[in-house]
């Protein structure tokens, strides 16, 4: 039985009211997640609706001989997918309950909730006059109430009526109690019953919130002449990183999370901008503790001191004003990711409205050109809003082609490396059994024949490999001792951790003589530091053991492998954990702190946290004992692969030092989408929030309920599309089988929200409907949808 991780980066975009269609997905996530925990436990008790049918899918994937996790560790978010990404993050990370917000969703999401009551109109008769004008102004509010099924157009007139007659030319949504709702949620979240964290110990999650910092911060770029210019910086992403360590689970403190919610979904021209005093306000209302606020402003607004402001002045916007679709945080998450089985990383973006503009103004020329108001506002805030994600995809697809380039070029090598490992070693050695010592001996010999034969590429290696080491510290250091907080920290630190190697000769780059390594200086601080040297040659090794592995038939032996290259995994992880900040005690900080003028101190404090050669010798142990298992042929093919790795490194490393990634496959790109979504309807005439410039959820509960509804529909369709796609083609379930699943799963999804959902039962009943004739294997008749798609020239409120 293979064991396998699917591991998902989500991507949340914008989307104002369809946050309640998100919500619906990220929610079926979520069981997804608690069913995967299920069936990698043996423990089905407690799942509830859908979660039961994705344990038993588990089971289909299990029939391939594939024991498979879903995991979620990277999630970023913006505008209202932030809201979403932020509260489900909470829930993986401490095992909290996510079925709770809905009410939240369905009940708060409302503009008479949304109204600041000091904006709102102060009677029925309040600005009466300002109806006929709007109206006359613009004829579209008429036929988009035209549009508007009849059951609602009367709710959704008099909420029209209210907020256009609320208080002009300021935000008529409140801040402060939105900020309360989010609050509230987290306190529901915590009050109710909790499981497990949804991720296993030791695998860090990384949080991304984009948010617009609207005065600006002034970003420091190194030029050649002048030497530097300071520019304004508006765009800002709230990071939240829970390491995985022993000492438990946290991502951060309730305030910061509600904080980061709150600033990346403040429309402009909605919500006024948020501001601390917002927080603190609503702190008294509904009391959390935040120990750490001066911490949190000075890791995010690190210039405040150096502009002569206090934190009193941080104003925030919407994250999707500049950045709506926030791939570049989550990319960035993925170097230095551990993994101790295989891996199939996705990157799964949720896009609500696929290919539709959120605002538009104004009727065009007859002749197709922009108006005035459409051009200034378009130019403002649509276009930059709404820029397709080709330049996120195109990066995310350049790096499958490195890993692509780089799995050709250790295959090319192999016959070669294989070659000299024989001819420095003998074949006879390979075959017998190691012992630690020897297995130490024979790896310096292997590097000493590596460096010989490769010449004078050798020293460009070794330069490279000491310039990304000294990276990795230097990130490390300035983490801990937060230099970045400081204008031209980072940089001070790297010129001082460089000045100090060149001092004592660490940059002159040699393989000397076995027998005088030990007097190096390069090579002494490589022992000392290079961690990623140890994990890409222990990956090296499962590599191969997975290369024999998929031309082996089931049966022990296989079996055998596969439990071996679990404990080479479990092997890499003391090694990975070394990589995160969460590692490090307060003393390796305080030295941290002080790198720019002492780097000596930080090097020899992070040196003995490291402990790198005592873990190599508990490692070797290890690794002779885990070999031991193997039969003599595929002992020496992982012993070919662990002492040829040295070869390989030198004419890989340029290829992939850059990136950084521990998990070596290529990336897929899937995407959760209406458009997606036929099983019981096509996907793209299911949505009403796309109403009214996409406002159209805060306007009717039924509304709510629809998109809602319909998220955790699309979701389990195209979950279960993502889960079998991880298999081999031909072993991939048949399409009976996955529709069988998908029937059940809207099945259990419509008998779980029906005594719920008491505005769609219309709806529902449609959808039993056409599900009996799925299941009956007629085609389904689809009903008329209740409004027609929201055109491209939608009229902004």
């Amino acid at each position: 039985m293979r064991e396998r991780e699917l591991r998902l980066a989500l991507v949340c975009y914008g989307g104002v009211s369809l946050a309640v269609y998100m919500h619906g997905v990220t929610k079926e996530i979520w069981k997804l997640l608690r069913a995967s925990r299920a069936a990698r436990d043996g423990q089905p008790n407690g799942l509830s609706d859908s979660e039961r049918v994705y344990y038993d899918m588990f089971g289909e994937v299990r029939r391939a001989r594939l024991k498979l996790s879903v995991l979620v560790d990277i999630v970023a978010g913006s505008s209202a997918g932030g809201i979403n990404a932020v509260f489900l993050s909470h829930a993986i990370t401490t095992g909290q309950d996510f079925d709770c917000l809905t009410r939240l969703w369905l009940e708060s999401a409302d503009i008479d909730k949304l109204l600041d009551p000091a904006a709102a109109p102060a009677t029925r008769f309040s600005k009466l006059y300002a109806e006929p004008i709007a109206w006359m102004a613009n004829r579209r509010y008429q036929d988009l109430l035209a549009k508007v099924a009849p059951e609602t157009r009367g709710e959704i007139r008099a909420k029209l009526s209210r907020l256009i007659r609320s208080r002009w030319f300021t935000p008529p949504f409140s801040g402060l109690s939105f900020t309360n709702a989010l609050l509230r949620a987290f306190r529901r979240m915590a009050d109710a019953p909790a499981g497990p964290p949804l991720l296993p110990p030791g695998l860090p999650f990384d949080l991304f919130v984009t948010v617009t910092d609207f005065p600006g911060h002034p970003e420091r770029l190194r030029l050649h002449s002048p030497p530097e210019v300071i520019e304004t910086e508006h765009r800002l992403t709230i990071g939240f990183h829970d390491s995985g360590n022993r000492l438990g689970r946290n991502l951060g403190a309730v305030p910061e999370l509600a904080l980061a919610a709150r600033a990346t979904a403040s429309i402009p021209g909605g919500f006024p901008p948020f501001r601390l005093a917002e927080m603190d306000e609503a702190l008294m209302v509904e009391p959390f503790d935040w120990p750490a606020r001066e911490a949190f402003i000075a890791r995010h607004f690190p210039t405040l001191d150096s502009e002569g402001r206090s934190a009193d002045s941080i104003t925030l916007i919407d994250g999707g004003v500049l950045d709506n679709a926030p791939f570049r945080a989550a990319i960035g998450a993925l170097r230095n990711r551990p993994s101790n089985r295989e891996v199939d990383r996705r990157f799964l973006f949720i896009d609500p409205t696929p290919g539709q503009s959120f605002f538009r103004i104004g009727p065009d020329a007859h002749d197709g050109t922009p108006g005035y108001l459409t051009t200034l506002f378009r130019s403002l805030s649509d276009i930059p809003r709404e820029q397709p994600i080709r330049d996120n995809l195109e990066a995310l697809h350049a790096l499958s082609r490195r890993i692509r380039r780089l799995n050709y070029a250790r295959e090319g090598m192999r016959p070669a490396v294989e070659s000299a490992i024989d001819r420095a070693f003998g074949h006879t050695i390979l075959l017998s059994r190691q012992t630690p010592g020897r297995l130490r001996r024979l790896r310096s010999e292997a590097h000493q024949v590596a460096a010989r034969e490769s010449g004078f590429i050798y020293p460009a290696y070794g330069q490279l490999k000491l310039s990304g080491v000294v990276e990795m510290i230097a990130e490390l250091i300035i983490d801990l001792g937060r230099h970045g907080a400081r204008m031209g920290g980072s940089s001070r630190v790297r010129d001082a951790l460089w000045r100090h190697l060149r001092q004592f000769r660490v940059t002159q780059v040699e393989a000397p003589p076995a027998a005088l390594a030990d007097a190096s200086p390069y090579v002494l601080f490589l022992r000392a530091f290079d961690i990623g040297f140890r994990v890409r040659r222990m990956r090296a090794v499962i590599r191969a053991l997975s290369a024999i592995a998929a031309e082996m038939p089931d049966g022990s032996e296989r079996e055998t492998l596969e439990a071996v290259k679990l404990d080479l995994y479990a092997l890499l992880t003391p090694f990975i954990q070394r990589y995160t900040p969460g590692f490090y005690g307060p003393e390796v900080a305080a030295a941290a702190a002080l790198a720019h003028d002492n780097a000596a101190a930080a090097l020899d404090a992070v040196s003995h946290a490291l402990q790198l050669q005592s873990l190599d010798e508990a490692t070797d142990a290890r690794f002779v004992d885990v070999l031991s298992r193997l039969p003599t042929e595929t002992r020496r093919q992982a012993l070919i692969a662990y002492l040829g790795f040295p070869f390989f490194d030198v004419a890989t490393l340029p290829l992939h030092q850059e990136d950084g990634l521990d998990e070596a496959e290529e990336i897929k790109i899937d995407r959760i989408a209406p458009n997606d979504s036929h099983f019981l309807r096509p996907g793209d005439a299911t949505l009403r929030g796309v109403q009214f410039a996409s406002f159209g959820a805060f306007f009717a509960r039924s509304y709510r309920e629809n998109d809602y509804l319909w998220g955790r529909l699309h979701a389990a369709e195209r979950l279960i599309d993502i889960v079998f796609s991880t298999l081999p083609e031909e072993d991939r379930p048949p399409a009976a089988v996955s529709d069988r699943l998908k029937a059940r799963l809207c099945g259990e999804i419509l008998d779980a929200e029906e005594p719920k959902l008491k505005t769609v039962g219309s709806l529902i009943a449609e959808l039993k409907q056409a599900l009996g004739a799925r299941l009956r294997g007629d085609e389904p008749s689809y009903p008329q949808p209740v409004h027609t798609p929201v055109p491209e020239t939608t009229t902004a409120i």
